[in-house]
């Protein structure tokens, strides 16, 4: 049974079909609140969320600002640059023969309705699918890299370009890691819970206005290439995750360039998972 995990004031809780939420301690008593819980027991008491009344609905819990990040404190936070041809091309770079993998710190991390706090005068948007790792995972060949996900979530890489590219190289993770530029929820999606879970739309609009319209398979590295190549480097550990990059449309490639001001609105949406909203300050 599908499972959409995420965390209200907290504490795991399970969403159901009709947008209740139900207090995972509840259902299963003495859970480890500060580790991912096993996939196969999610899928099990899915399958019962139905006779068991919500504690509340997902909505109204995020307009109470209830709604923290699914995945507590990843051990690993990893991103992959220029993933999209179309994103490359407009960056004016050639796209890369094998992955583009930097470190997106986990203090960045914040809820996926949470506010960004700018500082930085140049500062984009880039809305990715995030994978969970479920379980640990060294040396995994790409026909077996799905069955080593937890699930799919929806992520923001909001960037400091000045930052960025101060130094030659560029130093992706400094730029990409300034406080609250990690939102990433509100839910985690197990992967059985999509028709296709390899070919999935993705937007982000800002202010109401559609900077970014891509699919999912359209990465030049998919999710199990990712996978085989990180896990052949080093160990993924349960709760690890990956920003598995962005399509065209990102502010820095606009004419002029475009960067985020304080009062924008960024609204990302993957299909199958639904949608994060944050608000510039």
């Amino acid at each position: 049974m599908t499972f959409r995990l995420t965390r209200i004031d907290d504490r795991f809780a399970l969403v159901d079909a009709n947008g209740g939420w139900h207090d995972l301690d509840r259902l299963a008593s003495g859970m480890d609140q500060s580790v991912l819980p096993e996939a196969s027991m999610l899928h099990e008491l899915s399958g019962s969320l139905d006779a068991s009344p919500a504690d509340g609905t997902l909505a109204e819990a995020l307009a109470d600002g209830r709604v923290g990040v699914p995945v507590p404190t990843p051990r690993n936070s990893l991103a992959v640059g220029l993933n999209y041809g179309d994103h490359a091309a407009e960056s004016n770079i050639d796209a890369p023969t094998s992955p583009l993998v930097f470190t997106k710190f986990p203090s960045c991390i914040v809820a996926g309705d949470s506010d960004v706090h700018l500082n930085a005068e140049h500062a984009d948007w880039e809305v990715e699918l995030v994978v969970v790792i479920g379980s640990e995972t060294r040396n995994v060949s790409a026909g077996d890299a799905w069955s080593h996900v937890f699930g799919l979530t929806i992520g923001q890489d909001i960037s400091d370009r000045a930052l960025q590219f101060a130094a030659k190289p560029p130093h992706f993770d400094l730029g990409k890691s300034r406080d609250t530029y990690g939102p990433m929820g509100p839910v985690v999606v197990s992967t059985d819970g999509f028709t296709d879970h390899t070919d999935l739309a993705i937007t982000c609009d800002i202010n109401g206005e559609r900077q970014q319209d891509g699919r999912t398979s359209e990465m030049l590295f998919d999710v199990p290439a990712l996978i085989e190549y990180l896990s052949g480097i080093l160990t993924l550990m349960p709760g690890d995750v990956i920003f598995t990059g962005t399509p065209s449309g990102v502010g820095a490639a606009q004419t002029p360039p475009r960067f985020l001001r304080a009062g924008d609105v960024i609204t990302s949406t993957i299909e199958g998972i639904g949608t994060i909203t944050n608000r510039c300050v």
